[in-house]
């Protein structure tokens, strides 16, 4: 199968790459200073040259602080550029699996049998924020285009490929003996290495179009992921704790945003503990190369 993937020198794209080559699938692969998907003539034009039998879209405007300034300018990628390559799919009779977020939630933890649970791919959205706005609306734009497109829904990405939060404390624990991390938002910690070939494995298995959520498996605050990451490192930093008040940001984070899938057809990701360690060992093979 010929694989487009767009958003390729991503964190996130450059896992996929990686998975769709070791899948044994022809990869075809644009960063986004080889393809402008706000450019509807430009994406027409890629979807011409590669031929793709299926596109992964990876591809997006991730800067949640920064789309609060300039909501527009993430619209035209979030919105509009998946609208674009969805069409194009459509157009070309492929399907695309289309990357989204767990800020298309509102962040209020649904509550069953007096306990809060995941949210379910059927349960209402309601973002806060810019960034949550626009990814919505790019869901969207994606499962108007073909009831054979998926949109992935994921959340709290870490891979080898950018910045990150397990590599923010890892940075902050080589200078300092303790960090702050804030208790009260309660997320799926998602490796990049275990999402990518899930994504691959949605194009393999032809899973049914729509929703689909895909993250690490369990559900944990970032104080508790730093905690984890420092014990799994073997490094003293301690942890102390802070609110979403203290170390407040222009755009409001979701308290909770844990992900599970209701489908039948979605097969789950291992626990957030193995990604956690998996990336470790990763980064520590990079490191020594």
């Amino acid at each position: 199968m010929r694989i487009l993937v767009t958003g390729a020198g991503g964190m996130l794209g450059r896992d996929v790459m990686r998975a769709g080559e070791r899948a044994g699938h022809e990869l075809v692969g644009l960063a986004r200073g080889e393809l402008d998907i706000t450019d509807a003539g430009a994406v027409a034009a890629a979807f011409d040259r590669a031929g793709p039998h299926a596109v992964i879209n990876c591809a997006a405007w991730t800067d949640v602080d920064g789309a609060e300034s300039d909501e527009d300018g993430a619209r035209a990628v979030n919105a509009a550029g998946a609208g674009n390559l969805a069409r194009a799919a459509a157009g070309a009779r492929v399907r695309l699996v289309h990357v989204s977020t767990d800020y298309v939630f509102d962040g209020v933890a649904p509550i069953e049998d007096g306990h809060p649970r995941a949210y379910l791919e059927s349960d209402p959205t309601g973002p806060r924020s810019a960034y949550g706005r626009t990814k919505l609306e790019g869901e969207r734009e994606v499962l108007a285009a073909s009831r054979r497109h998926v949109v992935v829904r994921s959340s709290w990405l870490f891979g080898v490929g950018g910045r990150n939060f397990v590599a923010a404390m890892l940075g902050l624990a080589a200078e300092r003996d303790s960090v702050s991390v804030v208790t009260d938002q309660v997320g799926c910690p998602t490796w990049t290495g275990h999402l990518a070939p899930a994504l691959v494995g949605v194009l393999e298995r032809d899973v049914a179009g729509g929703l689909v959520h895909l993250a690490g498996a369990g559900a944990v605050s970032w104080n508790r992921f730093a905690v984890e990451i420092f014990r799994q490192a073997e490094l003293g930093c301690v942890v102390g704790e802070a609110t979403s008040e203290q170390m407040a940001r222009p755009a409001p984070r979701p308290a909770w945003s844990a992900l599970e899938s209701e489908r039948e057809d979605v097969l789950p990701l291992p626990p957030w503990q193995d990604g956690l360690a998996g990336y470790l060992a990763a980064r520590a093979g990079m490191m020594r190369v």
